[in-house]
């Protein structure tokens, strides 16, 4: 129990104690005034009364506080968790946003990359041609430079001999 709550509870039993061993002064018929007239009544219980009554009052008052707390509290807890809905479904939107740039990008690379590998493909076909040409070429030019040296060996050894 709260302290808020005990010391209501001490404080209303003191009251209660207090009326009970002075009831018959709380009973004594005075005259009260009113604003307009004068009646003999016992002053002590429309003081009790009128302490009673407060009291409903606050304890009603405190109630619907409560209550109105509780309420507010509620509805918080509510937005706040659909507002926790929203965040885990717009991060689940961007993670399944992220994932398919992903996929579009490494499809974009993997065809740039086979695109590149098939321009190394023709380029290096290209060199290879070249390089074969160019061989056959010295291959060529190196037999006709021999067949030329055989020619002038030969026509240079017969004019020797003779």
């Amino acid at each position: 129990m709260q302290l808020r709550n005990i010391l209501l509870i001490l404080v209303l039993s003191l009251l209660a104690i207090f009326a009970v061993l002075n009831w018959s002064a709380i009973m004594a018929p005075m005259p009260i005034y009113l604003i307009f007239t004068t009646i003999d009544a016992p002053l002590g219980l429309i003081l009790l009364a009128i302490t009673a009554l407060l009291a409903v009052f606050f304890l009603g008052f405190m109630v619907y506080l409560q209550s109105a707390t509780l309420l507010e509290r509620q509805r918080v807890m509510r937005d706040l968790e659909n507002q926790r809905e929203l965040a885990n479904q717009a991060e689940a939107s961007r993670f399944s946003e992220l994932r398919a740039f992903l996929e579009t990008e490494l499809q974009q690379l993997h065809a740039h990359n086979q695109e590149a590998q098939s321009h190394v493909e023709t380029r290096m076909a290209q060199l290879e041609q070249a390089l074969n040409l160019t061989i056959e070429q010295t291959g060529n030019t190196l037999s006709a430079y021999i067949g030329e040296l055989e020619d002038r060996l030969e026509n240079n050894s017969g004019k020797l001999l003779p």
